[in-house]
């Protein structure tokens, strides 16, 4: 079947499914395997501690694939700058450039005159509209199901994607909730023009920076076994739930502050859970997708079966 639609001609890919940025954990591996299987992978850059660092994987990816991938920017998160990791993507031409967590108006900046694809992920109709009035290419729309940073405002995938579909003329990339190809039909029936799963290509063979627990948890836990850490800072994010993440949600209900919480949200807060697999050591991103994952396939096997479901809703359809 013909699966072209505006994101998959935008971002001149055969599938219009997207891998998210996932901190420290989305390197030349994942990102080759899924640009390989038709889909746009990405290097998340603010995870990696060097230009020269991301150089590396960059051109690890281009080793790997001759297909368009992407390098994502979580701005604002990391708490350092950018703009020298963003010259590098510039530098090496990546064709498509994505942004989250932060005001995305620098990096447009910077991007003026480069022909670079430009998403943003946002979690807000008027997040969307500044996006395109930035110069945006397309939006990931992110509902409150998902894994990692959220919207403050709790708004679900089913009434937040056609709100943004409705109130721009850039394609829309739907998020937070997809994981198979009932959730890709059930996104274009909604408007939008293609996904992104953050989640699901977590638990995938070459995501070979998770650790095996963190997968386990992934297979083994429902859509109850999330929780929203971080609201007390105005940076709602969801996390498995655990000792760990039970100790933030009482430091936050007794207003500690970020002073209070910042051991234990830390990027190696993180990296003790998502690398070393300490289940209880540490915090992991995860959406409430969790609760439809139940195996680890390779991001090739995952492709086939995710087409071949959605195709089969297209021809119930048809019929």
């Amino acid at each position: 079947m013909n699966w072209e639609t505006k994101v998959s001609s935008l971002l001149g890919i055969q599938y219009p499914i997207i891998q998210g940025g996932l901190a420290y954990l989305a390197y030349s591996d994942l990102a080759a395997a899924v640009s390989n299987a038709g889909g746009l992978g990405q290097i998340t850059a603010m995870s990696l501690r060097t230009p020269d660092e991301l150089r590396n994987e960059i051109k690890k990816v281009k080793k790997l694939t001759k297909n368009p991938f992407g390098v994502n920017y979580a701005i604002g998160q990391h708490g350092r700058p950018f703009s020298d990791m963003l010259e590098v993507a510039i530098e090496e031409e990546v064709p498509v450039i994505t942004m989250t967590g932060g005001n995305p108006a620098p990096i447009f900046e910077q991007l003026k005159g480069i022909n670079t694809k430009k998403l943003v992920l946002v979690a807000a109709r008027r997040q969307a509209e500044k996006a395109e009035e930035l110069g945006a290419d397309a939006v990931m729309v992110v509902g409150q199901e998902g894994g990692g940073h959220l919207g403050r405002q709790d708004i679900g995938s089913m009434v937040l994607i056609p709100q943004v579909v409705d109130a721009v003329s850039i394609p829309v990339i739907a998020s937070g909730g997809i994981g198979d190809g009932r959730g890709l039909m059930a996104a274009l029936s909604l408007g939008a023009e293609g996904i992104e799963m953050g989640t699901r290509f977590i638990a995938t063979k070459e995501c070979v920076h998770a650790h095996q627990a963190y997968k386990e948890a992934l297979i083994n836990g429902t859509e109850n076994d999330t929780v929203v850490i971080k609201r007390s800072l105005g940076a709602p994010g969801r996390v498995i739930s655990n000792k760990w993440t039970s100790k933030i949600l009482q430091l936050e209900e007794a207003n500690s502050g970020y002073e209070g919480l910042k051991e234990y949200i830390s990027g190696q807060a993180n990296m003790s859970y998502i690398y070393d697999g300490k289940v209880d050591g540490g915090y992991a991103w995860a959406g409430q997708v969790m609760g439809l994952i139940k195996d680890v396939p390779s991001v090739a096997d995952l492709f086939d079966r995710i087409i071949s479901d959605a195709e089969a809703i297209r021809n119930k359809w048809s019929e």
